[in-house]
């Protein structure tokens, strides 16, 4: 009983309200310490996207689980206090961006895309904001392979000018907006954040700020298509270039006889080894393609040129397989030091 009693309570776990604030103010942090210091892969800073991205994943388990947003009510059912959660999958698909791993970054802007399409999702089923949702992620290569396939003329031509202009008006329309919700944030955030906001305020903030990220996941998904097309393609061409070489396996050591005859005189004295008569070893190396005049490519025979540089290469050949056959005979029949008669007297 003494030892319970004398046992101190663990901190109570954090509240949502608490996992989004803690998690939205290192964001912030990392966001102003990058804008002065551009080295974002530095330790401290990648801590705090470590710790943000914690608060934030348990923020969403807990929005879920409470189930705070539903496809089947509309925008002003929602308390003007939980429209702030709705933050939630925007706010970790940023964080998640801010991670420093070479090895790893295709999956994290995947990852990344998802979260901001989920946030993208949840407003446009309550009808926040004008916009198209992009592409699903799974259709890009397949859009982008049929567009590569097309027949390249006037008309093609003409529907790619139109879509640029048409993309950006839209930027310009959606800078614009922008700027205008920015503007009235900073006249609302000073009453929100000092407690003096009545409810209508605090509404109108929240709103206000989701819409700023429409805008931002809209600008982000679009960077993140291309990243991934980059990273997909330096992906493949490391695939392509990567050498796919097969390790000879070692030969096994035997003995090189001159013949038959000789193969049966020293296979018997060693029976641990194989014999192999010169023949036999030329025909084996010829298979194997190691010989020194195997792998250079040979002219196709168009004429009496090729065919005798062709006739020549094969005296050659047969020429040191019998310098091979001779040198064994002359072995066989001279002792060793045969012709030495320096030391003799």
């Amino acid at each position: 009983m003494a030892d319970q009693d004398q046992r101190q309570p663990g901190p109570p776990p954090l509240r949502l309200p608490e996992l989004l604030e803690g998690g939205w103010r290192l964001l912030d942090e990392v966001e102003a310490g990058s804008a002065h210091e551009p080295s974002s892969g530095a330790v401290p800073v990648q801590r705090q996207v470590q710790q943000g991205l914690r608060l934030l994943e348990r923020a969403a388990r807990a929005v879920a689980e409470l189930q705070l947003f539903s496809h089947n009510e509309e925008l002003e059912e929602i308390a003007s206090a939980d429209l702030k959660f709705m933050l939630v999958p925007a706010l970790l698909a940023a964080l998640i961006l801010k991670q420093v791993s070479p090895d790893k970054r295709l999956e994290h802007v995947q990852r990344a895309r998802a979260s901001f399409m989920d946030f993208l999702k949840v407003c446009k089923d309550y009808g926040i904001g004008h916009f198209e949702l992009p592409q699903e992620s799974d259709h890009l290569d397949e859009d982008q392979s049929a567009g590569s396939s097309q027949r390249v003329g006037p008309t093609s031509d003409q529907a790619a000018l139109i879509a640029m202009a048409t993309n950006r008006q839209a930027k310009i329309e959606r800078y614009k907006q922008k700027k205008e919700v920015e503007n009235r944030l900073a006249s609302l955030k000073t009453s929100v954040d000092g407690g003096h906001a009545d409810e209508e305020q605090i509404r109108e903030y929240y709103l206000l700020q989701i819409k700023k990220w429409i805008s931002t996941s809209l600008e982000e998904i679009e960077s993140i298509d291309q990243e991934i097309a980059i990273l997909s393609r330096r992906e493949a061409l490391k695939q392509v270039q990567r050498p796919s070489t097969r390790a000879r396996p070692p030969m096994k050591p035997f003995i090189l006889t001159r013949d038959a005859a000789q193969a049966k005189v020293f296979g018997t004295g060693y029976p641990s080894l194989a014999t192999m008569t010169v023949d036999d070893w030329y025909e084996q190396r010829q298979k194997q393609g190691v010989l020194p005049d195997q792998g250079i490519p040979q002219r196709p025979a168009a004429g009496t040129e090729e065919e005798e540089e062709k006739k020549e290469e094969e005296e050659e050949s047969e020429t040191a397989v019998w310098r091979a056959r001779e040198w064994d005979e002359w072995k066989d029949t001279h002792p060793r030091g045969y012709g030495n008669r320096k030391n003799m007297g």
